[in-house]
């Protein structure tokens, strides 16, 4: 476990000393080096689909997930399971409230403990997924224990400090970390994975994306309010808003984040500053509109692209067919595209309905939507990926 664990005052994970925060070469912000940082990552993509290690593999010793009664964490658990993880040990963490319940670990039911700060004692990794303020209480003193912690918060995603990492984008940031890495918001992960490619032919100059946003992206309670204003519409009651500031079932609402004194919600503020970070690229302009819409799982996002140099739609579509964590669902024939329901439980991020956009002239513009499920690529296979990057397996 060399290869990932980090100890405080030790050397550090990495492959080369690490840069200062967007020291990315003329190479990495104009995107013309993604074909090769997508080559590194194909040792990942061996598990795409769940595939198991191989025997023999080297295992993490310990490790826990925080906020393992939650949807994401329970995710964490099923996704370990099915990739068969080399994990020697693992233990299930929640706040108090939650400890003592039994779910689903990785050889049977498992009983969830306690958080506290003892409870990162001999862990190698721990994935984070309990929100921003535990993340800023445990995460450090989860580090200074020893452990590797992946947060799937918003506590250090702009941390200069804290590489922020899609792996089929930017690889390399992991191995430049100091004990803590970020998961982006899982809308913004989406994003990426599809716009990488296209950076790459052809400079993304601005991208305006507007999501549709499934209820369980804010948690395991939105999800099953959902599901019980569902039956109360039905059954001609009026459903009763508890989690969400309006009724979700059978209806679409700006996405709930507050709302800042420029007119972005926070979600939208999350889409442009993450992007920014991942891509090594400040000047990309990222336009967004979040919406929650009576979906139970899988986000979608429709994609106005424009670029620095032409992009025509036939070189789009072979280069998003070629590009990992990525499946072209686009049929105009049939009319058949990217749905939240085909990309529920799917590791790829489905994308379709690519074509040129008129508006902007030399054709260098382009429309598309993606569908992808943000429970698991937009955060707990993410992370795990991270992870398996980091193993170098």
């Amino acid at each position: 476990m060399s290869a990932l664990v980090w100890r405080p005052g030790g050397p550090q994970c990495a492959i080369r000393p690490p840069r200062p925060s967007g020291a990315q070469s003329a190479r990495e912000r104009s995107g013309e080096d993604a074909p090769a940082r997508a080559a590194a990552f194909g040792a990942l993509l061996r598990r795409a689909g769940g595939a198991p290690y191989e025997t023999g593999t080297t295992a993490v010793r310990n490790l826990a997930i925080v906020g393992a009664t939650g949807a994401v964490g329970r995710e964490f658990c099923a996704l370990l399971r099915a990739r068969r993880f080399p994990v020697q040990a693992l233990r299930l963490l929640a706040s108090e409230r939650s400890a003592g319940q039994t779910i689903e670990g990785l050889h049977g039911p498992a009983v969830v403990e306690r958080l506290t700060p003892e409870a990162f004692n001999a862990v190698d990794l721990a994935f984070f997924s309990a929100g921003a303020a535990v993340a800023r209480e445990f995460a450090p003193l989860a580090v200074r224990a020893g452990a590797v912690v992946i947060d799937n918060s918003s506590a250090f995603r702009m941390d200069d400090e804290v590489p922020l990492v899609v792996p089929e984008v930017n690889p390399d940031a992991a191995r430049r970390h100091r004990g803590l890495l970020a998961n982006p918001n899982c809308s913004t992960i989406l994003l990426a994975i599809v716009l990488w490619p296209l950076h790459g032919l052809g400079r993304v100059r601005r991208v305006v994306v507007c999501t549709y946003q499934a209820a369980s992206g804010a948690g395991a309670r939105a999800l099953a309010e959902l599901e019980s204003q569902t039956r109360e519409v039905l059954a001609g009651r009026p459903p009763r808003p508890e989690v969400f500031p309006v009724p979700c079932a059978f209806n679409v609402f700006s996405h709930n984040t507050p709302i800042g004194d420029d007119g972005l919600n926070l979600e939208e503020r999350k889409l442009i500053l993450e992007t920014r970070k991942i891509f090594g690229d400040e000047s990309i302009q990222v336009v967004p509109t979040c919406m929650r819409v009576p979906v139970m799982r899988a986000h979608t996002e429709a994609l106005a692209v424009e670029f620095v140099r032409p992009v025509d739609a036939e070189q789009a579509r072979a280069a998003l067919s070629a590009a990992p964590g990525v499946r072209v669902v686009d049929d105009p024939a049939h009319n058949r595209f990217p749905t939240p329901l085909e990309a529920t439980g799917c590791d790829e991020v489905l994308v379709g309905r690519i074509r040129q956009d008129a508006s902007i002239p030399d054709r260098r513009g382009l429309q598309l939507i993606c569908s992808g499920d943000q429970l698991r690529k937009g955060a707990a296979l993410n992370a795990i990926q991270i992870a398996e990057l980091l193993e170098g397996v």
